[in-house]
């Protein structure tokens, strides 16, 4: 899907930098929101934008996490605590970030949980689901207006390869919870997916406006995501042909190049892979399921919205 102009090709690979995409530009009078910033693509993230002059606003589990990662990159930015699996708290974020009285120029929607080797629940669904996309959905839904109110903001969805490899039909509503099956991988897939497909949504929802969404594949980064993997069968090589050699550094050119690249500007319900746009999935395509997602997970955070 896309409602947008179609996403022109840029000059940056695999080895791009977030600080090669983002070189030369003044981001000052922005507003970027960047949930998970205290580790790995996130603090790069917050530092390479900060640097460039932009309002941060750095969102982590706790707001300790989000001022110790701000001293660590050597930025100044407004800290806010949010625990995405605890509804309760993504709702004190947003109206804290609501306080601020402030447009929102990009909402990065980066943190994440993987591959929980035991199912885990809360709110009455299984952890990952939770916390990479109910969560995300209620912080973004609780926000919209305040990136409609910038003058062209962006949302930026942190997805990855692995929505290829989400659950059978891509996503399982009758087992959200995980109690009826669970594997590691494909729920982490699953939610990845629901990333990817709450980005289209987004995008149709936001068609006339100069708002837009897109979502990103950030590449295999030897990050704090990756701790749950050991001890488990996740097969990392079918989720890329290449090695597991790409820094934070270059994990993080995607989602700040398509946070603040001109080129992109009006460019939506995209999906990018090396700061490029890339195919998705089958189920990826889908604009039945992505409705379908948008329409049960407003049943699921009812209380929050």
């Amino acid at each position: 899907m896309n409602p947008g102009p179609s996403p022109p090709r840029s000059r940056f690979t695999r080895r791009s930098t977030a600080k090669d995409v983002t070189a030369g530009l003044d981001l000052a009078g922005k507003t970027i929101l960047i949930t998970g910033c205290n580790s790995g693509l996130g603090l790069v993230s917050m530092q390479v934008l900060a640097k460039c002059g932009a309002h941060v606003i750095g969102v982590a589990r706790s707001r300790d996490k989000a001022e110790m990662a701000a001293e660590r990159a050597g930025v100044a930015i407004t800290p806010i605590a949010c625990e995405l699996s605890d509804l309760d708290s993504v709702v004190d974020c947003s109206e804290q970030i609501r306080k601020l009285d402030r447009p929102i120029d990009v909402l990065m929607c980066n943190a994440g949980i993987m591959a929980l080797p035991e199912l885990r629940q809360k709110h009455g669904v299984e952890m990952q689901f939770l916390t990479n996309h109910l969560g995300h959905f209620v912080l973004v839904n609780r926000l919209l207006d305040r990136v409609l109110q910038a003058p062209a903001g962006r949302i930026v969805m942190v997805s990855s390869l692995a929505h290829y490899f989400s659950v059978p039909g891509g996503i399982d509503f009758d087992n959200l919870s995980g109690e009826r099956r669970y594997d590691p991988r494909t729920f982490y897939g699953q939610s990845k997916l629901a990333n990817l497909l709450m980005s289209n949504e987004l995008a149709r929802r936001l068609a006339g406006s100069a708002a837009t969404a897109n979502a990103v594949h950030p590449g295999i980064i030897l990050t704090p995501l990756m701790r749950n993997l050991s001890g488990i069968q996740f097969n990392l090589s079918s989720l890329l042909s290449w090695p597991v050699a790409r820094s934070a550094e270059q994990g993080a050119a995607t989602q700040c190049y398509v946070a603040t690249a001109p080129a992109l500007e009006g460019v939506s319900g995209s999906y990018f892979v090396d700061c490029n746009p890339a195919r998705t999935s089958i189920h990826a395509r889908n604009p039945d399921l992505a409705t379908r997602l948008w329409a049960v997970s407003e049943e699921l955070a009812a209380d929050y919205l």
